[in-house]
């Protein structure tokens, strides 16, 4: 069985995408700040990446936590996240 977990550590995130490839991206919501991603290099539309700093002010200005999954359900490195509003 999978286990997913939830943080607000910026560097648990940071290595976590990294070790996958990812990069921080956001979609442009006509806004400030915009919706977080992680890039894995697939193309997304209007998906643009951007520094850790403005990822992470964007995460930390919006009270967002980390969700994510290490290994798949057949033990396989995951690539499962989302952003979820802090509690």
């Amino acid at each position: 069985m999978s286990q997913s977990h939830t943080t607000r550590d910026h560097d648990t995130i940071r290595t976590w995408a990294e070790a996958r490839d990812g990069h921080p991206a956001k979609v442009d919501t006509g806004g400030k700040g915009g919706i977080l991603r992680i890039d894995f290099g697939e193309p997304e539309e209007n998906l643009t990446r951007i520094d850790w700093d403005e990822f992470f002010r964007i995460f930390d200005d919006n009270g967002l936590e980390f969700l994510y999954q290490d290994k798949t359900a057949g033990g396989d490195t995951s690539r499962f996240n989302k952003f979820v509003s802090g509690k």
